[in-house]
């Protein structure tokens, strides 16, 4: 059962959720962030969701296992899609945003049909284990399109400070959760420190764009000698 620091960090993670909605409507950035939005919206209901589950059947039980891990499958694909939509926005100066949302779907399906494949060849469990190695595949597309699209950002000189704030937790927290991924599947042995990681990582990504929405004006810019230092 979770102790009381999980349940502490549970309980910080969904309020830092609703914080990047609320900030966002105070701010009016909502529509612009819509897609970001409702991937925190959506996390937030999960997570009370998700207590509400193991209040009711137990931290061991099938329903809360089962109900843990499709809806984190779901949460993954909505973050993919968030880390899409900031694409869009840096490419929207040069009317690319469809071709942005094509590439991506046919990434994601061929993503999804990669992972069935090899689920299928080597478990019986095939739903359970693909919504998880989806979702781990997920994460590691993830960072690398962060990084590309950072590599985009410096290349078309991109000054949006909130956009480039987004863009850079988005990247820290993929990075952080990919290593953490791997370092689980060689240290197995230490599931006591993977255990603990994931929620902490879990809180950062809301607080750093709650941070950016809140603090950093949609027409704040970044002096081009300063983005260009950044990598150094």
């Amino acid at each position: 059962m979770p102790g009381p620091f999980e349940y502490v960090i549970w309980f910080l993670c969904t309020l830092f959720e609703a914080a990047v909605v609320v900030c966002s409507l105070s701010r009016g950035a909502f529509r612009r962030y819509f897609i970001l939005n409702i991937y925190m919206g959506a996390s937030c209901v999960l997570s009370l969701a998700r207590f509400q589950v193991l209040s009711h059947y137990g931290f061991k039980s099938s329903e809360y296992f089962y109900f843990y891990y499709y809806s984190d499958a779901l949460l993954t694909i909505g973050l993919y899609f968030t880390l899409i939509s900031l694409y869009s926005r840096v490419f929207e100066e040069m009317k690319a945003e469809r071709y942005v949302r094509v590439g991506a779907l046919l990434l994601m399906a061929g993503t999804a049909a990669f992972t069935f494949a090899i689920v299928q060849q080597s478990s019986a469990r095939i739903l359970t284990r693909f919504v998880v190695e989806l979702s781990q595949n997920l994460y590691f597309i993830g960072l690398v399109l962060t990084y590309l699209l950072w590599g985009a950002i410096m290349k078309l000189r991109e000054t949006r400070t909130r956009l480039i704030q987004l863009v850079l937790s988005t990247g820290v927290y993929f990075s952080v959760f990919a290593a953490n991924y791997a370092l689980r599947n060689l240290y197995p042995e230490l599931h006591f420190v993977w255990g603990y990681l994931p929620p902490i990582i879990g809180c950062l990504l809301p607080l750093a764009w709650a941070y950016a929405i809140w603090r950093l004006p949609e027409e704040a810019r970044l002096a081009p000698a300063r983005l260009t230092m950044v990598p150094r």
